[in-house]
């Protein structure tokens, strides 16, 4: 009798994984997410002036410094019609150098965005003046106001910014400042120091250094 022999059944053939989707560029944001989507865009074949007025007596173009809200100074790359998903926008590219980002706003929500040019001398000037003032400490908790120094931070108004600066700013022989204060000085700081280079036409670091020396001498 010939003996038989059991063959074991195969095994199912595993599932393949789905493939993975395309990498979006992490380093380009929109300002309008719902209407550009994030990623590197498609450009179309035509492109509009690069002089473009948003406002009456504003006008943004490509190579200048801009600040936008909540990222601070950048510099305007181009301004072009794109075709994303259908729609052809008419975007303004931001690049932020220092955190190596791009911003793409379109030119129809520029305004409410809060996209601006940089401060003329006389509005840097009133800035400077907020400075010399003396520091207005609400007598509320430490959470709430450090919300209401982030609210101006990210405003982007340099007068608004420059409040935080005085108000949180200590000189020699007084307490120092606690951590999470220092961290918001710090970032006031930063914005005014990013502004004045701009306006100067020089590096941050020298513009910080000007600022700080302007505060010692109040």
């Amino acid at each position: 009798m010939t003996p038989q022999h059991r063959t074991s059944a195969p095994s199912p053939a595993r599932p393949l994984s789905p493939r993975p989707q395309d990498a979006k560029n992490p380093d380009v944001k929109t300002a309008e997410a719902n209407i550009v989507p994030p990623g590197p865009p498609t450009p179309a074949s035509h492109s509009d002036p690069v002089l473009r007025p948003l406002a009456r007596e504003e006008s943004f173009a490509e190579g200048d410094y801009v600040v936008y809200p909540t990222h601070g100074v950048g510099k305007i790359d181009k301004i072009a019609i794109e075709e994303i998903a259908g729609h052809r926008l008419d975007l303004i590219h931001i690049t932020f150098e220092e955190n190596r980002m791009t911003l793409r706003v379109p030119v129809a929500k520029a305004r409410s965005a809060g996209l601006r040019r940089l401060a003329t001398q006389t509005k840097f000037d009133e800035a400077l003046a907020v400075l010399k003032g003396r520091a207005r400490v609400k007598r509320t908790m430490w959470s709430r106001r450090a919300q209401e120094y982030e609210a101006k931070i990210n405003s982007g108004d340099p007068i608004a910014i420059a409040e935080v600066v005085r108000d949180l700013h200590r000189n020699a022989g007084q307490p120092d400042q606690s951590f999470s204060e220092r961290h918001i000085y710090e970032s006031a700081m930063d914005r005014l120091a990013a502004e004045l280079a701009a306006l100067d036409r020089t590096d941050k670091a020298s513009a910080a250094i000007k600022l700080a020396n302007f505060l010692k001498s109040i």
